[in-house]
């Protein structure tokens, strides 16, 4: 009985690009994580002939995870192979007829010892080191601030109601990276940590965090719409709440539909605001800019296409300039703010 992954022999495009472990004959070329197999005595074909489609076999499909870890187990046997993204969403590999049934019996013994995943299993205790690069920016500027670096850095830069609604909008960002000591430093980053790093299981930080940080503007530009008084705030933990939103969002996304009661897919819903609740009250919390930063988070859980989110999807250089994004974000705010 065939794996419930097999699917029917289906013509595709020519294997232009496969993977192989096999070099003799021919120069290999990588590209894209893609090995190809270019041969150095391949026969011109005639100009009035036409490339035919080659038959291919789908042998696998899952997230992005599984079919790299599926297709180092055929690199390893020497199995020619082509790696896609299906529009659908889910990742695939084809191979020629020929090796085919050698694929599906290497696939079946490593499945064997290493059984699929859920689609949407339980978050792993994992450590990433995505989070550093966006706690990067709080940290500097808050040192800044208590260093005294630069003159008048905290007045120009704390969101102070009055002046955001005459026009100092900038405000409203360059207050996250700002810190009343360092009691409330810690407290953001430790906590922005663990959320950034929960999120970044998911997604890819760099496609979440810019519009994170636009989200958490503003929630303070709400801040100061609602009180339209003397207020003043600043602080990371607006961002912080932003991201348990969307992490939220997402998490509710992606619970089967077909869970035991309708409510069992709220649970990650519930659970974030019974954590919001809990860690955005205090005595000297801005409970507004908590509220409104959690409710901004969870418009952003609704930017990824829930098929990447499933399925997974690999860091590429095109997320540097999401990154990029991300800095420019807050440059801007604090030249606007010092001049």
């Amino acid at each position: 009985m065939a794996p419930r992954f097999v699917s029917p022999m289906i013509r595709r495009r020519p294997l232009a690009s496969l993977h192989t472990s096999n070099t003799q004959g021919g120069s290999e070329r990588i590209t894209d994580n893609v090995v190809q197999n270019t041969p150095t005595n391949t026969p011109t074909d005639s100009p009035n002939t036409e490339e035919q489609p080659e038959e291919v076999s789908r042998v696998a499909f899952g997230t992005y995870r599984q079919i790299r870890d599926y297709s180092l187990v055929l690199l390893s046997q020497g199995i020619e192979h082509r790696l896609e993204h299906s529009e659908e969403g889910p990742f695939e590999i084809f191979v020629h007829p020929e090796y085919e049934d050698r694929a599906l019996h290497q696939i079946e013994l490593y499945r064997r010892e290493n059984p699929p995943k859920k689609d949407n299993p339980p978050m792993p205790l994992s450590i990433s080191f995505q989070p550093l690069w966006v706690l990067l920016v709080p940290s500097v500027i808050t040192v800044a601030d208590f260093g005294n670096f630069f003159a008048g850095l905290h007045n120009r830069g704390l969101s102070d109601a009055y002046k955001v609604l005459h026009g100092e909008w900038w405000r409203t960002i360059t207050a996250l990276t700002l810190h009343g000591d360092t009691h409330h430093l810690a407290g953001n980053l430790v906590s922005g940590y663990i959320v950034l790093n929960l999120l970044a299981y998911r997604i890819p930080l760099a496609r979440m965090v810019p519009f994170l940080a636009v989200a958490s503007a503003l929630a303070n530009f709400c801040v100061a719409l609602t009180v339209q008084s003397d207020f003043r705030s600043l602080g990371f933990s607006t961002f912080v709440f932003a991201c348990i939103g969307a992490l939220a969002v997402i998490e509710f996304r992606l619970m089967p539909k077909e869970t035991h009661g309708m409510l069992r897919r709220f649970a990650p819903l519930c659970g974030a605001i019974s954590i919001a609740v809990f860690l955005g009250l205090g005595e000297h919390a801005d409970i507004l800019g908590h509220a409104y930063g959690f409710l901004a988070g969870m418009l952003c859980g609704f930017i990824p296409k829930k098929k990447m989110l499933r399925w997974g999807t690999p860091t590429t250089l095109k997320d540097l300039v999401w990154i990029a994004a991300y800095f420019a974000l807050f440059a801007i705010g604090w030249s606007l703010a010092l001049n």
